[in-house]
């Protein structure tokens, strides 16, 4: 019945949409899809919370690696919100959001009230890379109407990496903003787990070993490693030219195969921003992280000087 009404209502505001100014008709379009949100929101037993391109996809597929592991699941299905669950009753549902049109649609835009008594993995990424990221998601793979709707540049825009980088509705800027919203909060969040990608990336077993206990899960070391192998940069890349999860969608598919820019696992690089500005432009992005970035997650000089 959820899907049936899911169909329905995202049909209707898609009528709807065509006869209101387009301002209205994205307030619609964002009012729907956090209608959407909100019902795997209270109907979850975990979330993974994260801006975009912070690599939510990626732990994604290395849980749902670690799900077809325990429960012998067809590896080319990647999971859902409630998909594996229908396979297996012991699989928890978990609602992987990047915490925009949820908020919008329960108010909660300057707290994380929504997250308080929910079980909860928050990802997080130097946001410095994060925007770089966005700008190629943006360019090669983002829809024009998506683009619209969330005050990104115009869908032909011509400009830089730099500009995007600096752009005031989905630039560093904005991206601070998200992370410091989260950064004032985290206290007030009874069960959370807080995850850098940055650390991921360094030692991938270690770290999804804290997420599976998280889960409820028993560590299994092989298990582990066979996630770690199978969610590396080079298959994933493979699979992605092989379109392998076809059936989840475009989610981890090229858009063109012949192009590594459009391909979802691009670099996967930390520190990667750094190949895209001169001296001085990457100094004046330093020091925007330093002077409004909230020093929790370790991406200001000061905490990486400590850490060194």
């Amino acid at each position: 019945m959820h899907m049936i009404m899911k169909r329905l209502t995202k049909w209707l505001v898609r009528a709807i949409s065509v006869f209101l100014p387009e301002e209205k008709a994205h307030d619609l379009q964002r009012w729907r899809r956090g209608r959407e949100e909100f019902w795997k929101y209270k109907h979850c037993q975990y979330i993974f919370a994260s801006y975009g391109k912070s690599g939510r996809t990626w732990v994604r597929v290395m849980i749902s690696r670690y799900y077809q592991l325990m429960y012998d699941l067809p590896d080319n299905i990647l999971m859902g919100f409630d998909n594996y669950t229908r396979l297996n009753r012991d699989i928890p549902k978990i609602f992987f959001t990047h915490d925009n049109y949820l908020r919008g649609y329960t108010g909660n835009r300057d707290s994380k009230k929504d997250f308080y008594h929910k079980k909860t993995v928050l990802l997080v990424r130097d946001p410095r890379d994060v925007a770089v990221s966005q700008f190629f998601q943006w360019k090669f793979r983002m829809r024009p109407e998506k683009k619209s709707m969330n005050n990104y540049p115009e869908h032909d825009a011509d400009i830089t990496v730099y500009d995007f980088v600096k752009h005031e509705g989905q630039g560093l800027g904005h991206i601070i903003e998200f992370m410091n919203n989260w950064a004032r909060e985290l206290d007030k969040i009874e069960n959370l787990l807080v995850v850098r990608y940055e650390d991921l990336r360094a030692t991938p077993e270690k770290e999804m070993a804290r997420v599976v206990a998280f889960l409820g899960m028993e560590v299994n070391e092989d298990y582990l490693k066979d996630m770690a192998d199978f969610a590396s940069v080079e298959n994933l890349r493979k699979k992605e030219r092989e379109n392998y999860f076809w059936r989840s969608g475009s989610r981890v598919q090229a858009k063109d195969v012949n192009d590594p820019n459009t391909y979802k696992v691009r670099k996967a690089k930390v520190g990667g921003y750094r190949d895209y500005f001169d001296d001085e432009q990457e100094a004046e992005l330093a020091a925007m992280v330093d002077s409004k970035l909230l020093p929790v997650f370790g991406y200001t000089s000061a905490e990486q000087r400590e850490v060194s």
